[in-house]
């Protein structure tokens, strides 16, 4: 595998534009009228613009030298040829695997992984079909007609995501449903309503033994087995996991789990077993296109000059505005409400992928990483947070996404949508100066005095750095380019920055402190002693308060 840079050649570009002024976004409009033109990636209807960038053609050649420097390329190509990339846990890095139509082997560890992940694909399409088409019934006979899936983290952002996006491709007779959170409030609103004898569970742990999503699995469990009886367990459940035996203890039989490889990380699975509860929202076909989707993308990742490649253009430009720029955070605005989810998606993907403080080798990283990514569905979040984004202190750089075509939506209502969508990113590259804001207030009538008052209130600054994605439609061939380019984004950025972008040790502390203090919480005679005062108080006031 290529060896460690430790981000040498970001630092070297660090100190090489240290002091430089931003490129003026506005005024390279005004400068150059066929900006767009130079400034954008198209392939097929997908549309990348990245005209709305404090970049220039110079700034831009330093970044692909930039990447090139960093050994992006060889990196992407130790990772696609399954290297163990994942160094810290000695593993591949294969999701691209699971959406591979290229007909060529895929090796890890000497193996083709091909054959097993078109086996298990031809499962999971057989398993989803007999659902849909009720062929695979519940214990008394019923068809099934509302899909839970109960896992955490990956295992339900993915597929929760995913699901909402794509509602108009989902059958009319079933329902899906997700549970996550360990409070027992979500397990208990979900099944409320719902009716035991027409109601699959999927129980997504690769391991079997995660807290959260196998006490959720029990609590519904006892909901069947109250509701049906103990015998009705093995109708009822489904499981994506590798643990045979613990799965089996549960009462799941061996034709109802699906397995992944711990090639698979968590963020990087809903295009594997883990997507069951996608497949049969949407059907085996619809899946595929949402594949072939992702498999798109990794061709044009793998091919793309890296001025041209959208991934690695995403990438650039987001360390541009954390290491060069300070800018700490990056905003994900989809113009469609069924993407609502799509931001929280992200940041579980760049996030937990790109919080790391340390290189590959071990050694400290003294570039900053991983932005902070939010987001919310426009045009609602134009009445909550955009003011910050046009106004505020600090640039946050925006992702925009929109159809020009909707999917099941009045034509009249998207219109006002693109129209909004495309206004809002327009605002944030031009802004409105003082000279232009007390030349509209008095051409309105308005005194001196007051406008004297008034316009510096007005004023917008401009230069606010936005993308725009522009697609056909949203279908499940799209979500699958819009995940895999956001997937190439953070593998991008941690080849620049040199990080492993495919472990995540940071959230073992807290699963490991709270599976020690599980007893003291539940057992109010349980000892203290030996935790911090903090820690100690609240257990105590806990106590007095739930007498």
């Amino acid at each position: 595998m290529t060896g460690s840079t430790n981000g040498a050649a970001l630092t070297a570009l660090q100190k090489e534009l240290d002091g430089q002024t931003p490129v003026s976004i506005r005024e390279a409009f005004v400068n150059d009228p066929e900006r767009f033109g130079r400034f954008h990636v198209k392939l097929d209807d997908l549309v990348f613009d990245f005209s709305k960038h404090r970049l220039d053609a110079a700034l831009l050649a330093k970044l692909v030298q930039l990447a090139k420097d960093s050994g992006v390329e060889a990196k992407r190509d130790a990772m696609f040829a399954g290297e163990p990339f994942n160094s810290t846990e000695g593993r591949a890095a294969l999701h691209t695997a699971l959406r591979n139509f290229s007909g060529q082997p895929i090796m890890a560890d000497g193996a083709d992984v091909m054959p097993e992940v078109t086996a298990t694909r031809a499962k999971v399409a057989a398993f989803a079909s007999g659902i849909r088409d009720g062929s695979i019934a519940g214990a008394t006979g019923k068809a099934i007609t509302d899909v839970v899936n109960i896992g955490i983290g990956g295992s339900d952002l993915g597929p929760a995501m995913a699901a909402k996006a794509l509602t108009p491709y989902s059958s009319p007779r079933l329902r899906t449903h997700f549970v996550s959170n360990v409070d027992g409030a979500d397990i208990g609103d979900t099944v409320k309503g719902l009716d035991p004898a027409t109601t699959l569970f999927i129980v997504s742990s690769k391991t079997f033994t995660t807290l959260e999503t196998m006490t959720n699995a029990q609590s519904a469990r006892d909901w069947i087995v109250k509701g049906l009886g103990e015998d009705a367990v093995k109708h009822h459940f489904a499981a994506v996991s590798t643990k045979l035996d613990l799965v089996r203890k549960f009462g799941i039989e061996e034709d109802r789990v699906f397995g992944f490889k711990d090639w698979v990380g968590g963020r990087y699975s809903i295009w594997s077993s883990i997507g069951l509860a996608l497949v049969i929202a949407i059907g085996p076909a619809q899946f595929e296109q949402f594949l072939r989707g992702g498999f798109e993308i990794d061709q044009h990742f793998r091919t793309a000059p890296i001025e041209a490649n959208i991934p690695m253009l995403m990438g650039l430009i987001g360390v541009l505005y954390r290491d060069i720029q300070g800018i700490s955070t990056q905003a994900v605005i989809p113009y469609d409400q069924r993407l609502a989810r799509f931001p929280a998606y992200l940041q579980q993907l760049d996030m937990e992928s790109n919080g790391k403080s340390v290189h590959r080798d071990g050694s400290p990283v003294t570039a900053e990483t991983g932005p902070i990514v939010w987001g919310e569905p426009g045009t609602n979040g134009q009445h909550a947070f955009f003011q910050l984004i046009h106004q505020g202190t600090e640039p946050v750089p925006v992702d925009f996404l929109v159809a020009a075509e909707p999917t099941e939506a009045d034509p009249h209502h998207h219109d006002l949508l693109l129209a909004n969508c495309f206004a809002q990113s327009q605002a944030l590259m031009q802004g409105r100066s003082l000279d232009e804001v007390s030349a509209q207030l008095t051409k309105g009538g308005m005194p001196a005095d007051e406008v004297r008052r008034l316009a510096p209130h007005k004023v917008f600054s401009g230069d606010r750095p936005s993308s725009t994605f522009l697609y056909r439609k949203l279908d499940p061939r799209t979500l699958g380019r819009l995940i895999a380019c956001y997937e190439h984004r953070v593998f991008t950025m941690a080849a620049i920055w040199d990080t492993n972008p495919f472990d995540q040790w940071g959230v073992e502390l807290g699963k490991e402190l709270a599976s020690k203090l599980v007893p003291i919480v539940s057992d109010p005679r349980a000892s203290t002693e030996g935790l911090d005062s903090s820690t100690a108080g609240l257990v105590a006031h806990r106590r007095a308060l739930a007498r």
